[in-house]
């Protein structure tokens, strides 16, 4: 089976996408490298992907025929190949995007924790203004608490986001 016979999946031209960025790659170039095998709106949101796997641009390499120069950053790289490497096992189309789902989630989930402390913090500053002391040191004491699971939460989950 041949490269053009082949229709890859947004994961692979994820992977691919990478993998030319690893030496640098104009945006031009991906497009005219993957037409074959893949529509530009396949390729366009590999792109958008894989810049969640490290990919990023070089302002001052932007060039007005060739468009966009990207290249990736070799750690996040590294990260995206290993979760390729052990999606094997789970059979897994759509790698890229479940990572991508499974980022958003642990952003969200730090968003939360982090406002429901600060919203603790000013209920309870409120409580203790308005004269309620019992209330008002219980919900700063709410507010430490989720301060403090977020900034574990945050610790463990920074080399993920």
């Amino acid at each position: 089976m041949t490269l053009t016979s082949q229709r890859l999946s947004v994961s692979e031209l994820t992977a691919r996408v990478l993998e030319m960025a690893q030496t640098g790659v104009y945006r031009e170039l991906i497009f005219q490298a993957f037409q074959p095998v893949a529509t530009k709106r396949q390729i366009r949101s590999a792109i958008a992907q894989a810049k969640q796997f490290g990919l990023h641009s070089v302002a001052a390499l932007r060039d007005s025929e060739l468009g966009t120069y990207y290249q990736a950053d070799p750690a996040r790289y590294q990260l995206f190949q290993k979760a390729l490497s052990t999606s094997a096992l789970t059979n897994s189309e759509d790698l890229a995007q479940q990572l991508i789902h499974g980022t958003q989630a642990i952003k969200t989930m730090l968003f939360v924790v982090a406002g429901s402390a600060l919203g603790l913090f000013g209920i309870g500053s409120l409580c203790l203004l308005g004269g309620q002391t019992q209330t008002g040191s219980l919900l700063w004491l709410g507010a430490a608490l989720a301060g403090g699971i977020w900034a574990v939460q945050r610790t463990v989950a920074k080399p993920l986001v």
